[in-house]
C-alpha cells in the first residue's frame, strides 16, 4: 500500500460524520463567550470543546446537550441538515402490479419498504371482483387485521358465518383470524379499497 493510500485509510478511520463544530463557533463567538467560559460551563475540558468546534471529534450525545444548554441553542439548528430524506413513492395506474386470483383482480397501491419488519408490514390495493365471483384467501383466516372501503358495487362479506351487506361509499375492518370472504352481491363488478397487516398477497413479489 502507498503513502497515499495510508493517508486515504487513516483520513476515513477519522471521519466524523457530524459536523456540528462551525455552529457551536460561530454561536459562542457571537455571545463572547472563550473556550474555557464554555468548557468550564459545560463541564468539559478546554481542549474538547476546541476539537469539537475544529470537527476533530464527534461529541458524545450528553457532551453535545451540554454544549448546547450553556450556548442556549436550538437542536433543531443542530440537527437541521440531518434530517432524514423521505422520498415520495408513487406508483403510476397504469404501472400497478397486478394478482389474478381466479378472476379477483388485485392492483398495488403501495410496495412494502425494503427494511420492513415483516410482521410490521402493510400492503394496499385496489380490489375488483367480477359478477357471480368471491375471493378464497382468507377463507381459512390469517394474522392480522384488514380495512376496506367500497369504491363502486355491492360486497357480501362473509365473516365468520355471518354476513354483511356493504355498498358503496361503506367502510369495514376485522381482524383476519377469523375465516371470511367477500362476494360480488351486485349486478356489476366490484371496486374497492382494500388495506391489509402484515402484507400477504403481495410480501413475496418484493423479496
Amino acid at each position: 500500500m502507498t503513502p497515499s493510500q495510508n493517508n486515504s485509510t487513516s483520513e476515513k478511520k477519522n471521519k466524523v460524520p457530524y459536523h456540528f463544530g462551525e455552529k457551536l463557533r460561530k454561536v459562542r463567538e457571537e455571545k463572547g463567550y472563550t473556550l474555557k467560559v464554555v468548557a468550564q460551563k459545560a463541564g468539559v475540558s478546554e481542549s474538547l470543546v476546541s476539537q469539537i468546534e475544529r470537527n476533530h471529534v464527534s461529541p458524545a450525545i450528553d457532551t453535545l446537550l451540554s454544549l448546547a444548554d450553556v450556548l442556549d441553542i436550538n437542536l433543531e439548528f443542530l440537527f437541521e441538515e440531518y434530517r432524514k430524506s423521505r422520498p415520495v413513492n408513487i406508483i403510476r395506474s397504469h404501472e400497478r402490479p397486478t394478482i389474478d386470483e381466479d378472476g379477483i383482480v388485485y392492483e398495488e397501491l403501495a410496495a412494502p419498504q425494503n427494511n420492513s419488519d415483516k410482521n410490521n408490514s402493510m400492503e394496499s390495493y385496489i380490489l375488483k371482483i367480477p359478477v357471480g365471483t368471491h375471493t378464497h384467501h382468507g377463507s381459512y383466516g390469517h394474522i392480522g387485521r384488514e380495512i376496506g372501503l367500497i369504491i363502486k358495487g355491492k360486497i357480501k362479506l362473509t365473516y365468520d358465518n355471518t354476513e354483511y351487506i356493504l355498498e358503496e361509499g361503506d367502510s369495514v375492518s376485522f381482524s383476519a383470524g377469523v375465516p371470511h370472504f367477500l362476494e360480488n352481491a351486485g349486478d356489476s363488478d366490484v371496486e374497492a379499497l382494500w388495506i391489509v397487516t402484515p402484507s400477504q398477497r403481495f410480501a413475496t413479489k418484493h423479496q
